[in-house]
């Protein structure tokens, strides 16, 4: 069995997948750094021995022993430490956005492409109980013709760190444009973008941004079109990462709040004869997909809910774990890219499409609305 070994750099959010990397059967080595010390050495002494810590992320990179670096760390230094990791000769998984100007994205497509290593953009969304459902009654032809698409992400980043303050709501959309971009079969090729709403002046210093909230269409290369809306700053909403699909025979709608089960409309036609048909409503539960995972992971998927008492039904529903269970199969897709010498699956190719959408959102904002075409890469 091929092991790979792992850095995790940045333990904030990242050290949700310490404990992963830790149990994957196809990891050797683990290596954990942050620059915060304290917190470091805790996550070491809660993993144990084990596990190998790193002084600095420049000794990362030259560590010839670390064949892949997992970057959970600052949206302003993503794009750097990428290209770096990949400049290392090292496989490199980058949480989102992949970059916040078309340029780094480039940069990172190429030095991907020049190192022959792997990069994934670590997209959440994409790995959660309701993309594996929607997908599932894509696959299944339960939509029908798929008519077009909704995403929202809905927070509210006041008192987080500071290079969070005024950012675009666009340049983080990945959350609600990634579905669409999966579902879609396609590409966003162009985007019209409308910010609204006024947010205190001194948040509109660090990026020129003035705006807390911004609405897009965006259109695929095959015809389709999608609406997302961001707010990032003085808007009340409840927090949502939301994912809709609208077919000609079912729909797929996310539940109100983030932690709501979705609502599944099915479409009946009428009798012969008469006019019109009915919609039947449902409020769904969504199942755990734990079984496309090594079986060493299969109690990350739902978090704190797993009773190891009672295994099989602690697992059947998707409840729990961080971002809908989607941290387990991150990683393993990661790991096994790697291990299997083949692309991930949110590459280059699908990371810079969805974060390039979103940047080119951003600019189409600042232009009052005006179209701006999304470049390929």
């Amino acid at each position: 069995m091929k092991k790979l070994n792992v850095a995790l750099v940045g333990l904030g959010f990242g050290g949700a997948f310490a404990d992963i990397y830790k149990h994957h059967p196809n990891v050797g080595e683990l290596t954990l750094f942050d620059t915060n010390t304290a917190l470091l050495h805790q996550f070491r002494d809660h993993l144990g021995g084990d596990v190998k810590t790193a002084e600095s992320f420049d000794q990362i990179l030259a560590d010839p022993s670390i064949d892949a670096v997992h970057l959970v760390t600052p949206i302003p230094l993503h794009a750097d430490q990428t290209v770096a990791v990949l400049e290392s000769g090292k496989h490199c998984a980058c949480t989102v956005p992949m970059a916040t100007s078309l340029e780094d994205i480039r940069r990172i497509t190429e030095a991907k492409r020049k190192s022959g290593k792997n990069y994934m953009m670590m997209e959440t969304t994409l790995y959660t109980y309701q993309y594996f459902y929607a997908a599932k009654m894509k696959e299944e032809g339960q939509f029908g013709k798929i008519q077009f698409f909704r995403g929202s992400h809905y927070q509210d980043m006041a008192n987080w760190p500071d290079y969070w303050m005024g950012l675009p709501p666009m340049w983080y959309g990945t959350h609600a444009i990634g579905p669409m971009v999966a579902l879609s079969g396609s590409r966003i090729c162009r985007v019209n973008c409308f910010g609204s709403g006024t947010m205190e002046d001194w948040l509109h210093e660090q990026y020129g941004n003035p705006f807390p909230v911004e609405s897009a269409l965006f259109e695929f290369e095959n015809g389709l079109k999608g609406e997302a809306t961001r707010s990032l700053f003085e808007c009340a909403r409840v927090y949502q990462e939301g994912m809709f699909v609208y077919g000609s025979d079912a729909c797929f709608e996310w539940g109100f709040s983030d932690g709501d089960d979705p609502y599944i409309t099915t479409f009946h036609a009428a009798e012969a004869g008469k006019r019109g048909g009915w919609s039947e409503v449902k409020v769904t539960p969504m199942p755990n997909y734990y079984a496309d995972l090594p079986e060493e992971l299969w109690h990350f998927t739902v978090g704190g809910n797993y009773d190891p008492l009672n295994p099989q039904e602690s697992l059947k529903k998707g409840a729990g774990a961080g971002h809908h269970g989607s941290h387990a199969h991150l990683v393993h897709e990661f790991v096994m890219s790697c291990i299997e010498e083949r692309k991930p699956w949110i590459d280059e190719v699908l990371g810079g499409n969805i974060t390039a959408a979103g940047i080119c959102a951003h600019e189409s904002a600042m232009k009052g609305g005006a179209p701006v075409i999304v470049p390929e890469f």
